[in-house]
């Protein structure tokens, strides 16, 4: 499979991620993708602020940063870093469970590699639809 998982400087129990990683491949290819290489990266705030920080010149914390490696417009391979901690303060803060927020975010983190932009209201609305499906599909929800 060409999705890999890490826990850099956090643990936390990522379930059934063989069919995740299949769901990710499947999704891939319904955008119109080829999936090569694709790498999770959890961690804690204080690490992907480090990298927001050094790659993006950015000093603010931040749930996911997605980096597109893609050498072809039509294969995707990239690394996405999510901190795990932000996830579950937003679980809280949205009212989901952490498993729930997570996944949102692991298919947000690949939908950007699918071109998906979240800067401008039309954009973050038709991201969140993508998420929301995502996430229906994956969980088998009506």
């Amino acid at each position: 499979m060409p999705v890999i998982f890490h826990f850099h400087d956090i643990h936390f129990a990522l379930k059934n991620r063989t069919a995740l990683k299949r769901y990710l491949d499947a999704l891939f290819i319904k955008e119109g993708f080829q999936l090569e290489h694709l790498e999770y990266i959890f961690c804690t705030d204080k690490y992907l602020l480090k990298i927001n920080q050094e790659f993006l010149h950015h000093n603010t914390f931040t749930d996911i940063l997605t980096f597109d490696f893609s050498a072809s417009p039509k294969n995707i391979s990239g690394e996405i870093y999510i901190s795990a901690e932000r996830v579950m303060e937003n679980a809280e803060k949205f009212g989901a469970s952490f498993d729930n927020e997570l996944h949102r975010v692991i298919f947000h983190g690949a939908l950007h590699l699918c071109g998906y932009k979240d800067k401008l209201p039309d954009d973050k609305k038709l991201m969140r639809k993508k998420e929301d499906e995502n996430l229906k599909t994956y969980f088998n929800h009506p």
